[in-house]
């Protein structure tokens, strides 16, 4: 799988707090048995990472918080896993971002796809005006796996990694 993939993790707390605390322990986490396995209670939003974030924040980077967590956010951790250290969401702000994603519909979040703006600002992957309807239902897809993930993670009291791939 070529390109930079969008992954996230949801943690319990007190593992959550022994990698931060630890950060060499923190790509070993993420990638078990040498990669071969998944991070327990992990997803991947493939590359529609930075139009989800576009789409939350009205930005390629940044934006207003709690959404601009959700994708970009959180404290860097550790050494290089990808592309670049994983970001710590913490416990209290997953809970904000599940709140504010869920109070979020899915047709007001669609309505916010605007290929030329996100072609301008550098969206990755170059997608949005070639492949309209299509690249939307491709970020509509991908965003119900993060929805549920926080949505998850909120009730159980986790944290969240995040990291490119």
């Amino acid at each position: 799988n070529m390109g930079m993939v969008g992954c996230f993790a949801a943690v319990d707390r007190e593992t959550f707090v022994r990698l931060k605390s630890d950060p060499s322990l923190v790509e070993g986490y993420l990638y078990p048995n040498d990669g071969d396995d998944e991070a327990p209670n992990s997803i991947d939003v493939d590359k529609a990472w930075h139009g989800i974030h576009f789409m939350l924040t009205g930005k390629a980077d940044g934006g207003d918080e709690p959404l601009a967590l959700a994708v970009l956010g959180g404290e860097e951790v550790g050494d290089d896993v990808g592309y670049g250290p994983a970001r710590f969401i913490a416990p209290e702000q997953v809970k904000a971002v599940a709140q504010a994603l869920n109070a979020l519909s899915v047709e007001t979040f669609a309505a916010r796809f605007a290929p030329e703006a996100m072609q301008k600002a550098e969206v990755y992957p170059d997608i949005w005006v070639r492949d309209g309807q299509e690249a939307l239902d491709y970020v509509l897809e991908n965003y119900q796996f993060l929805v549920t993930l926080y949505t998850d993670a909120a009730q159980r009291g986790d944290g969240v990694i995040a990291w490119l791939s």
